[in-house]
């Protein structure tokens, strides 16, 4: 449910864009119109509330730096409500630190790899150069894993699904360019493995959280 909502958000920004964008172009030029930013800041992957820590180690986290970019298209319906539609490519430094060989575990090593996100945002301008605003959408990200024993090495990609929220504050830098400060939250509950042969598994429950905290800078067209 949470899926379509969000793709159900896109969808009606996405035809906004196209329809009311001629009409309403001049009501707020700031934060309007096509754009594109590059993006850094802080990443943080952990186990869901549902997942326990059974092993006794506080080993279900990583941390790092997200880096990418991504871009969008704004529309202002008002002289204070702004609506957009967003879509993002990130990777991240994220991944734990291999774990040694023990008769119980073998040894692992989670490291975060690319994120894709597509989704919308509501916005309203507080002053003439800034404007708040909250968002939504799907996200898809991939973790590494690899894991092994004495006598085997396994290297593969868990595909994550989930959705994401999050809010933050814009402010136009200059008359085509701006910056902007970010958190967000993701939840994955959807998975499956590309095996390194080649092979995909099929699809399972997963409870993976994701929180950043981001800066970008960006241009309009």
């Amino acid at each position: 449910m949470r899926k379509l909502i969000a793709v159900s958000l896109f969808a009606t920004t996405a035809a906004l864009t196209v329809g009311a964008a001629p009409a309403l172009a001049q009501t707020n030029p700031t934060f309007t119109g096509p754009r594109v930013e590059a993006t850094l800041g802080y990443d943080h992957t952990g186990a869901g509330s549902s997942v326990s820590n059974d092993n006794g180690r506080d080993d279900q986290k990583i941390d790092g730096l997200l880096y990418g970019g991504g871009i969008g298209y704004d529309i202002a319906t008002s002289d204070n409500i702004v609506l957009g539609a967003e879509a993002e490519l990130t990777g991240s430094t994220s991944k734990s630190g291999r774990n040694d060989y023990t008769s119980d575990f073998g040894f692992g090593r989670v490291k975060q790899g690319r994120d894709i996100y597509v989704g919308g945002r509501v916005g309203y301008v507080v002053a003439p150069t800034t404007m708040l605003y909250a968002k939504g959408g799907y996200t898809n990200a991939k973790l590494n894993v690899l894991a092994g024993d004495t006598n085997q090495t396994t290297d593969t990609d868990f595909n994550l699904d989930g959705w994401r929220i999050g809010a933050g504050a814009e402010h136009a830098v200059g008359p085509n360019s701006y910056a902007k400060l970010e958190y967000r939250y993701s939840n994955y509950e959807r998975s499956n493995i590309d095996y390194a042969t080649g092979g995909t598994s099929g699809r399972f429950d997963v409870d993976t959280d994701r929180h950043q905290v981001v800066a970008s800078y960006g241009f309009r067209f």
